[in-house]
């Protein structure tokens, strides 16, 4: 007698959908709360979850305690850029920009404040915006994407005061030096642009891909990341991540990494990167690989440190990518665990 052939249950169609978007799912950008005891994260499905770090790191922490205690629907596209200022959390997606209250939010009362669409060149142009850029002496927020310029809006009326143009294609990345002030924009054109917001002009421009010791043509000359620190800039993408001396528009130190950097930043006496793969890169300023930490994600896109001094016990360095897991880091040099959506 032949045994009985289990009987299949019939698949959830909630449940199935749910698990696809589980697997094809990206974490495009990560802003911590001003408390700093909090963090959203943004995907691929216009999602923001926020998670509780102070929960997740508590030593009577759960499993449950490492999932959203609140998602919602933010972008009809992918929450590509977030940063939060004292009291909001700015999100973009495809052509707008909005503003949502933290205190709000944590209530779980996720109703935007407001929407802004920076003032495109025809009603038809949807671009996203892949970057956002707080200028805290100004009240302002600079961001850019697909349509190639940088818009400049007031935070306190909500008016866009000034575009800067000079690249020629997307804007993938920002950055800003304080003391001068001056941002940084790095696309897909190649070239690094810095900008003197006094002016709202454009003062020096470096086409990383044209120096040799960089160029890398099989990778193309996109510009993916920078960041800056005075008068040192760090940058990558097709080219190699570079570290850049700005007032000699100098290369000082390639750092010898194969894979195409999408995230950079300067953290005390070191450079941390990610991009293609799982690790987040520890390197000396001189190019030496410090250290090479695995995480659960096949590729990252964005890094977030949180230092706020209003909650210490949560300073740790979150990492997040292609998979529906954001990476916590309470030591740099191991994952301690990992959030999920």
């Amino acid at each position: 007698m032949e045994p009985a052939t289990p009987l299949a249950l019939p698949l959830d169609p909630a449940e199935v959908f749910e698990a696809l978007q589980q697997l094809h799912m990206t974490v495009f950008s990560q802003s911590v709360s001003p408390c700093g005891k909090f963090l959203a994260a943004g995907n691929n499905y216009g999602q923001i979850a926020i998670f509780s770090l102070s929960a997740a790191l508590s030593s009577e922490a759960k499993e449950e305690s490492k999932k959203p205690m609140v998602t919602f629907h933010a972008h009809d596209g992918p929450v590509y850029s977030m940063v939060s200022t004292d009291r909001h959390l700015l999100s973009a997606g495809d052509g707008e920009v909005k503003g949502w209250l933290w205190a709000e939010i944590l209530k779980k009362g996720c109703k935007e404040l407001w929407r802004r669409q920076p003032p495109y060149r025809t009603s038809l142009e949807v671009p996203e915006i892949n970057a956002l850029l707080l200028i805290p002496k100004e009240n302002s927020l600079i961001l850019a994407g697909g349509d190639c310029q940088l818009h400049s809006m007031d935070l306190e009326t909500g008016t866009f005061t000034r575009a800067l143009r000079g690249h020629t294609d997307y804007i993938h990345c920002l950055a800003l030096r304080e003391r001068s002030p001056e941002v940084l924009s790095g696309g897909e054109d190649g070239a690094v642009r810095l900008w003197d917001l006094r002016t709202a002009k454009e003062v020096q421009t470096i086409e990383v891909y044209k120096h040799e010791e960089c160029s890398r043509p099989h990778n193309g000359r996109w510009i993916g990341c920078l960041a800056t620190d005075s008068d040192w800039m760090v940058c990558g993408g097709g080219p190699a991540l570079t570290l850049w001396h700005l007032r000699s528009s100098t290369p000082t130190t390639v750092f010898p990494i194969r894979a195409p950097q999408k995230h950079v930043t300067f953290y005390q006496d070191l450079i941390l990167s990610a991009g293609q793969g799982c690790y987040v890169n520890h390197w000396q300023l001189s190019g030496e690989l410090k250290a090479q930490v695995p995480g659960s994600s096949p590729g990252l896109l964005s890094l977030s440190l949180n230092q706020q001094p209003a909650a210490p016990e949560c300073k740790v360095l979150t990492a997040a990518g292609n998979s529906c897991r954001v990476d916590v880091f309470t030591n740099l040099g191991y994952r301690a665990f990992s959030l999920s959506f």
